[in-house]
């Protein structure tokens, strides 16, 4: 008995503290309640002058507060405290059944509160053991009177109790067994799930990627450091709802378009916390970083909650710009073992096979080698750019950081651009506050731009403002300027790679110009990003659609009349 409570996990030992406490409460109640009924019934022993009921039930419940108190401020030796206790009601009991004259006195019923006791705490043997001696006492006293009265009728009577009391304690010690069991169970399955919680805190808080925990409607349940750090919230929890901040509607409403269409797991958004007063509060009382856009790539994916009531979701977070800084810098270095070499064993070659096509195009006339002369020509120039291109990437070093009136230098490259490419005024729209200043090289800055312009060109409708050349400020003391159109989005998997080195869509790019086009932000200490749009407007049945802009962020604050 006592190897099988040793055996027993820390809290299952508690709970039987517990079980012997509640049984010392129950004797207590008892040893009243036959102490006011007993000592003053009439047709007890009192009438006789005698006062063996008092007595005995006095010390009945002396013996049961000691018991209780002991239970309460003695947890030790839990098997002897068990056995004594139970011992003792045994004999209290039989005193009060022989003193009120046997199975007449209707007390026997009383052995089944210690018998029961003992069935949920002791093992069953011990339990049958004592069951057994109280059905022996009680058929050796109807015996007994047998001879003394010459009747026999308390014998059955006798056995049944004893029947019962068996059975009784045979069902509780059994239902008490599977308890315990279940209790030890679930004891051993709460320490799992802690566990595995402290694991999976562990890894939420160690993980690069960011991790949200969403329902349906948007609501944060749990986040880790990474995702409050990308999305401009660090503090000890996330419990917030993603519509309530307009600086994260576009991860809710990405969010809401893959609820809508399981097929659009993944989309690229960028956070601008410092563009929303909403996150201010927040952000201020935790400490967050604000001043930084994040260009974040999002995957969704439902957790499998079927049947526990509640839907959950995880939104993974993950900065696009060290992967894409990565994967940049794995091609450039392969490629810059090449661009040494590029100028003499690439770029002569292409000069003779362009003049010698020239020669060629002044004697042949005919069609068929027209078009293949064309051909030739066409791909020697693609050649030729593309050589230029990457010898450009070790030219664009030299920067020269002096302030450039922003309006005026804008004004001049859209008046060039719109007459280069014979495009009628209104087509390129431009919205700039007179003496805007910027940091940035002209030079670079106008390559940059060209080449955004170039990509518009190609997509756009032709209409109206199609393009847009747009300077805005920011809430981070920056000034950004949105380069966009009104052709379609780029898509996603287009996205994962646009400003990577020789990556193009376009049978005649290069690969090169938006690589370039970034390259010389950094080197100017400004950004261009692609930032996609949510639009209502937009679709015929008021679903979001996708657009997108490229955004320059420049280093600092412009200065505006």
């Amino acid at each position: 008995m006592i190897a099988r409570l040793q055996a027993l996990s820390a809290e299952a030992r508690a709970t039987f503290w517990r079980s012997l406490q509640t049984l010392n409460a129950t004797r207590v109640v008892i040893a009243l309640v036959l102490l006011v009924y007993l000592s003053f019934d009439n047709r007890g022993l009192r009438a006789s002058g005698q006062y063996l009921y008092l007595q005995i039930c006095l010390l009945y419940l002396g013996l049961a507060i000691g018991f209780a108190l002991s239970a309460v401020y003695v947890q030790r030796r839990f098997v002897l405290q068990l056995l004594s206790q139970i011992a003792c009601d045994l004999a209290i009991i039989s005193l009060l059944y022989l003193a009120g004259g046997g199975m007449r006195s209707g007390l026997a019923i009383l052995y089944l509160f210690p018998l029961a006791g003992l069935a949920i705490l002791a093992p069953l043997v011990v339990s049958l053991f004592c069951a057994s001696l109280v059905s022996l006492f009680l058929l050796g006293d109807t015996t007994w009177q047998i001879f003394l009265t010459e009747s026999d009728r308390d014998v059955m009577q006798a056995g049944l109790y004893g029947a019962a009391f068996l059975a009784a304690v045979l069902v509780v010690n059994r239902m008490a067994a599977k308890l315990i069991g279940q209790e030890e169970l679930a004891i051993q399955r709460g320490v799992e799930i802690n566990v595995q919680q402290a694991v999976n805190r562990l890894v939420m808080a160690n993980i690069g990627d960011g991790i949200l925990v969403v329902d349906p409607d948007g609501q944060v349940f749990a986040g880790n450091p990474a995702a409050q750090q990308m999305l401009g919230l660090v503090g000890p929890e996330l419990k917030f709802k993603l519509s309530a901040a307009v600086a994260l509607a576009p991860l809710a409403q990405a969010y809401h378009a893959w609820r809508e269409d399981a097929t659009r797991a993944t989309a690229f958004i960028t956070i601008k916390p410092f563009n929303d007063a909403a996150l201010e509060g927040m952000t201020a009382a935790w400490g967050a970083r604000r001043d930084l856009a994040a260009h974040l790539k999002v995957r969704f994916a439902a957790a499998e909650t079927r049947g526990l009531g509640a839907e959950r979701s995880v939104i993974f977070l993950q900065d696009v710009t060290g992967i894409e800084n990565q994967a940049q810098q794995l091609k450039l270095a392969s490629m810059g073992r090449l661009t040494a070499s590029i100028a003499h064993e690439v770029r002569n070659p292409l000069s003779a096979i362009g003049h010698a096509t020239s020669l060629l195009a002044e004697d042949l006339h005919d069609p068929v080698h027209q078009r293949l002369l064309k051909i030739v020509s066409d791909n020697v120039s693609r050649v030729n750019r593309m050589v230029e291109d990457i010898l450009q990437l070790s030219r664009k070093a030299q920067s020269h950081h002096e302030p450039l009136a922003l309006d005026v230098f804008l004004a001049e490259l859209r008046a060039e651009f719109i007459e280069t490419h014979n495009l009628a005024p209104a087509i390129l729209g431009l919205s700039v506050a007179a003496g805007t200043t910027v940091r940035f090289d002209a030079l670079h800055l106008r390559e940059v731009i060209l080449n955004l312009l170039n990509n518009a060109v190609r997509y756009a409708s032709g209409g109206p403002d199609s393009i847009r050349l747009d300077v805005v400020g920011n809430k981070a003391q920056r000034l950004e300027l949105h380069v966009q159109d009104d052709g379609p989005g780029i898509s996603p998997e287009v996205r994962a790679h646009l400003f990577e080195p020789f990556y193009t869509t376009s049978s005649k790019g290069t690969g090169l110009g938006l690589y370039l086009a970034r390259e010389l932000c950094l080197n100017n200490e400004a950004r261009l990003d692609y930032e996609y749009r949510f639009d209502n407007s937009d679709s015929a049945d008021g679903s979001p659609a996708l657009s997108g802009r490229f955004v320059i962020t420049f280093a600092q604050q412009g200065k505006a009349a």
